[in-house]
């Protein structure tokens, strides 16, 4: 069951999970997960983290809201399991941390991902309308790289 009136996809056969508020337990689990998902895992507190747990698998997903100089805050970190995609681990995530903050958020993503945060309100900022902090970010020639080699891009999208 997931906690704090957030349904989890166990109706449609799908695991059941609880979203709670990580613990120093969960610390470890929860690098593994961004490791293994390819984000980077610089600024990793777990106090900022929400986890869905799984009774048999521990920690399945997680999430973050970072905040920055000046009191921006991002939404960051969104990881699943694999086997636990498509189930609504994330979408529970991101709606348990959206529900807990005032407006504004950004977050950063693959251009792969932008439709499933604008189905959560987020809009792509262009360059020009993005806060300093994420204009230095999409400049890094290191992400460039890896962007042009994925095909993808990197997106800064922004919650009103």
């Amino acid at each position: 069951m997931v906690d704090a009136g957030v349904p989890s996809d166990a109706g449609r056969g799908g695991p059941t999970f609880t979203i709670r508020h990580a613990t120093a337990k969960d610390s470890v689990s929860i690098r593994r997960l961004i490791e293994s998902v390819g984000i980077n895992p610089t600024g990793l507190r777990w106090p900022r983290f929400l986890v869905a747990v799984d009774g048999k698998d521990g920690v399945v997903g997680c999430g973050q809201l970072k905040e920055h100089a000046g009191g921006m805050l991002e939404l960051a970190s969104i990881a699943v399991q694999p086997e636990y995609r498509g189930w609504g681990v994330a979408s529970a995530i991101i709606r348990r941390l959206l529900a807990s903050v005032e407006r504004p958020v950004y977050l950063m993503c693959r251009s792969g991902l932008v439709t499933m945060y604008e189905a959560f309100g987020f809009r792509r900022l262009p360059y020009d309308d993005m806060p300093r902090y994420f204009q230095r970010v999409v400049k890094l020639a290191g992400l460039a790289e890896y962007f042009a080699a994925t095909g993808e891009s990197l997106a800064v999208m922004k919650l009103d």
